[in-house]
């Protein structure tokens, strides 16, 4: 049902992905898919979700290797955009909804926790001190913003990749190598 939502925001946005379509593409009753998705943004939920599990596998076969915490950073957000990007329509439907959405997401803490993993050698949202999580968040956030913009053809990859390094370079100062 994820897999059948994600291809079909993949070809036209979150608005290709009526609960009908998706659950006459997945093979399953409607009210199967409402039984698991009560909404469509508990849909694109989903869909981000196992976006992130991607990355998150794609970190544990190959962690990054960067000196600084903020290269490490780096890194996983360009890795993040690289793969988002073979899908620009998916990626800006997920990103807009997430913007938009009227719900609690987990995005921004599975991001958050993300990054702290990598920049600070196994940091986790429990173990991290407020202002580490909030650093960790005002990247992400910072990320998000820089892949609208790319998204909107008002940044190159280039250009976004310099910025995240800027950004994480003065967020992640203190946290140590």
């Amino acid at each position: 049902m994820v897999q059948a939502a994600a291809a079909l925001a993949s070809r036209g946005g979150v608005e290709a992905m009526q609960m009908r379509t998706v659950a006459e593409r997945a093979g399953v009753a409607l009210g199967t898919l409402y039984r698991y998705f009560p909404s469509k943004m508990d849909l694109v939920v989903a869909v981000v979700g196992e976006e992130i599990d991607l990355l998150e596998a794609s970190i544990e076969r190959r962690p990054p290797n960067a000196a600084t915490p903020a290269g490490r950073a780096v890194d996983v957000l360009m890795r993040a955009t690289r793969g988002l990007m073979r899908e620009p329509e998916l990626a800006d439907a997920l990103i807009r909804s997430l913007i938009m959405a009227e719900v609690d997401t987990p995005f921004g803490d599975r991001m958050a926790g993300l990054l702290l993993r990598v920049s600070a050698d196994g940091l986790s949202v429990e173990s991290a001190d407020e202002e580490q999580y909030a650093l960790a968040g005002s990247l992400a956030a910072v990320w998000v913003h820089e892949l609208l913009e790319m998204l909107r053809g008002r940044r190159t990859y280039e250009q976004v990749q310099r910025r995240l390094e800027i950004a994480a370079g003065r967020l992640f100062a203190g946290l140590g190598s």
